[in-house]
């Protein structure tokens, strides 16, 4: 065998020498990545996001687990120390998503062009986004919708000139095109994504004085109108299902307790809503073999647990009942433990909360969502967080009479397409991008008014803490899994997601 010269063989062993460091580097970075250290060891990946544009759900250095050492930790008393049990288990996660509203789908239709539209639904709906897993969205117009020319536009799927239609002749969902084919595009994305459907009112034909507007409540003169009603619901969920889209649940009424003459409302008591589930919706969806859920109340914490009790109260009426909702406007998020720990089986959900001018302030408004909805909400028993628009223009619009300053998840221009991503969209991000539907609630520390936190298990056994230093100033903190901890340093209203997987002890 002929040998090669001597420069050739030393320029080929230096070749070679370098492709094994190259390798080696890939290698390295590829377990750090994936929680393990150069020592063969698990690591922490950390995401933070904190008041000044530095960091927005940016991935920082892995941190490593070391053995804990209780003499440091007496000498150090001062630190708090955050105890992940993951045999300690709660309620399974359905999801974290928001409102896909006729004013979002219209933006998303109509003011952005297609690639601008693709790369906004993948940020939110895929694994390279946030990937967002649960949506809800509006049967017939609420105070966010528009028609094609992007006007404000109040319907039903019914709606009738005159006279009474019990027989649903006139049922169509054709003035939801721009959301139909909105959710298509996300389902594309995602074929597991919870889709949840809720009115602002019934067609007016059904209502005590005929009226869109002004909050009449269902015509109980009228045996028929409830029949008709609930027989509207089945045909919604059977047209959205010939459209390709699955309904999951369908609350009865938003803000059953809040009726206004500006935009579709409609007033609803519980014991009223608890009659119309057992004796009429409850047996119309089993009749045609629907599995969509029932969601009771949906309106905010302050009322909402004597609201639920009675709704849930009524044996007939839980029967058919899978859970309550509620919203973050007045009240606190412990409304929620109330009804779950006086009917442990029906399942909670926060279903509404909207960002707005309001409240300019990046870090107080990431604070207070971190605080009441990505882990209070889970904290007291809720299986989802939803905020509410997905999308708005600059001016909080387009609406239909509604809030004139409420701030969307993003924000898009409608002029040149451009998106603006919100506090909502980081707070939203540091649960959905890591919380995968399936996920349990595991036990972790809590210090209210410090490092507030909130654990998970994923179905793949990853484990999840969210924590947020809610209060003002920095705060540095030991996360301790059985004999071994890590330590982490938040900002004052920061936030913050760790990932790991499971430690061996």
């Amino acid at each position: 065998m002929k040998k090669l010269p001597k420069q050739r063989r030393s320029d080929l062993f230096l070749l070679i020498v370098a492709a094994i460091i190259l390798i080696g580097a890939i290698l390295i970075s590829l377990a750090m990545q994936n929680g393990v250290n150069t020592a063969g060891e698990r690591n922490v990946s950390m995401w933070l996001t904190t008041p000044d544009p530095a960091n927005r759900l940016t991935q920082q250095a892995p941190i490593p687990w070391r053995k804990d050492n209780s003499n440091e930790v007496a000498a150090n008393a001062d630190t708090l120390t955050v105890e992940i049990r993951p045999d300690i288990r709660y309620q399974t996660m359905e999801g974290f998503g928001a409102a896909v509203s006729g004013s979002s789908a219209y933006l998303m239709n109509h003011g952005m062009s297609a690639n601008q539209r693709d790369q906004l639904l993948n940020d939110l709906f895929t694994a390279g986004g946030i990937q967002l897993s649960y949506i809800r969205h509006t049967i017939g117009a609420s105070d966010y919708s528009v028609d094609e020319q992007g006007q404000p536009s109040s319907y039903t799927y019914d709606d009738v000139a005159t006279g009474k239609d019990y027989e649903l002749n006139h049922f169509s969902i054709a003035k939801d095109r721009d959301v139909i084919d909105v959710l298509k595009q996300i389902l594309r994305r995602n074929q597991d994504l919870r889709i949840m459907g809720t009115p602002w009112t019934a067609p007016s034909w059904m209502k005590y004085g005929e009226q869109i507007y002004n909050g009449w409540y269902l015509d109980y003169t009228d045996p028929r109108v409830y029949q008709a009603y609930a027989d509207y619901f089945v045909r919604y969920i059977q047209a959205y299902a010939n459209e390709g889209i699955p309904i999951q649940a369908i609350s009865i009424q938003n803000e059953p307790e809040f009726t206004t003459s500006k935009y579709p409302s409609m007033s609803m008591g519980a014991v009223e809503q608890a009659k119309f589930i057992k004796q009429y919706l409850g047996p119309a969806l089993s009749r045609n073999d629907l599995s969509t859920h029932i969601i009771a109340f949906d309106h905010n914490w302050d009322t909402g647990s004597e609201y639920a009790k009675t709704v849930l109260g009524d044996e007939q009426a839980r029967s058919y009942t899978h859970g309550t909702a509620f919203h973050c406007y007045k009240g606190e998020p412990t409304a929620m433990s109330d009804v779950h720990n006086a009917f442990p089986d029906k399942p909670v959900y926060m279903t509404e909360c909207s960002g707005g001018a309001w409240s300019p302030g990046f870090g107080d408004d990431l604070s207070w969502d971190m605080s009441k909805l990505i882990i209070g909400a889970p904290r007291n028993w809720s299986q989802n967080v939803l905020f509410w628009n997905i999308a708005l223009d600059p001016s909080g619009g387009p609406t239909n009479g509604g809030c004139t300053n409420c701030r969307g998840v993003v924000t898009i221009d409608p002029l040149s397409g451009a998106v603006t991503k919100n506090v909502e969209y980081y707070a939203i991000g540091h649960a959905s991008k890591f919380v995968r539907p399936g996920a349990v609630r595991i036990n972790s520390s809590h210090y209210s008014g410090s490092i507030e936190t909130v654990a998970y298990r994923n179905p793949d056994g990853t484990l999840i803490l969210i924590a947020a230093n809610t209060g003002e100033n920095t705060k540095t903190f030991k996360v301790r899994q059985g004999n071994q901890v890590f330590k982490s340093t938040l900002p004052s209203k920061s936030a913050a997601t760790f990932q790991w997987k499971p430690t061996t002890s």
